[in-house]
């Protein structure tokens, strides 16, 4: 991971708090409240935290702000795992200038921040295992050894980052995902469907978050 003053993620902000992406044009997380829709998509989405047991593995393509790790971190007190693939992370100074949004995330934000000034990429979260994977997922996924029970897919838009939907590395997340594993998005593109379908997914549309017509979720048999 880079130094802090060598940051990757390349953002702007937005009204001073809400980091956008330069490269993609797309904010970090939801406007109408990144907390609630990362609820609504990721947990509620792969129906946790019912299913969550110990060694639970949740997968995640986009780390970003790290705000679904701490909601997941928030949501369970279980020894679980959770494995992020992210090519651009953003410094620990940055993280925490986006965290500071969401004083319910307070808690965690402070170590997760931290972790990220150390540039470490295995730490505790809570009660979570973190592993965060840096590089290019087209390249890193097909060489992780793992299998996900559960798969928050949040990389940014479909229309504007194409590359981290493409049905190749759908196909990817199929593969590595455990028996009776789960995915869940924000975008309901078709594209992003019927790559998922094509990976061995049963794809349904759901309600999205804050008024957004559809996201999707599904599993494998």
């Amino acid at each position: 991971m880079t130094s802090p003053d060598q940051s990757p993620a390349a953002l702007a902000w937005r009204d001073g708090s809400t980091p956008v992406s330069t490269r993609f044009d797309d904010p970090y997380f939801s406007l109408a409240g990144g907390l609630a829709e990362t609820r609504h998509v990721f947990l509620a989405g792969n129906d946790l935290p019912a299913r969550l047991c110990p060694g639970f593995h949740i997968a995640e393509l986009g780390f970003g702000t790290g705000l679904n790790l701490i909601a997941t971190a928030l949501a369970t007190d279980l020894p679980i795992r959770f494995t992020s693939f992210e090519a651009f992370p953003m410094s620990g100074e940055e993280m925490a200038r986006a965290l500071a949004a969401f004083p319910e995330a307070e808690a965690l934000a402070a170590p997760l921040a931290a972790a990220m000034l150390r540039s470490e990429t295995r730490f505790i979260l809570g009660s979570l295992s973190v592993e965060l994977i840096l590089g290019d997922v087209r390249d890193t996924l097909p060489r992780w050894g793992e299998k996900a029970d559960a798969w928050y897919l949040d990389g940014f838009s479909p229309a504007k980052n194409p590359e981290m939907w493409g049905e190749d590395l759908m196909a990817e997340v199929g593969r590595h995902t455990a028996p009776g594993g789960t995915f869940a998005t924000y975008t309901a593109a078709g594209f992003v469907r019927r790559g998922l379908a094509a990976a061995g997914f049963t794809v349904t549309r759901a309600p999205g978050h804050a008024g957004k017509r559809h996201m999707s979720r599904g599993g494998r048999a």
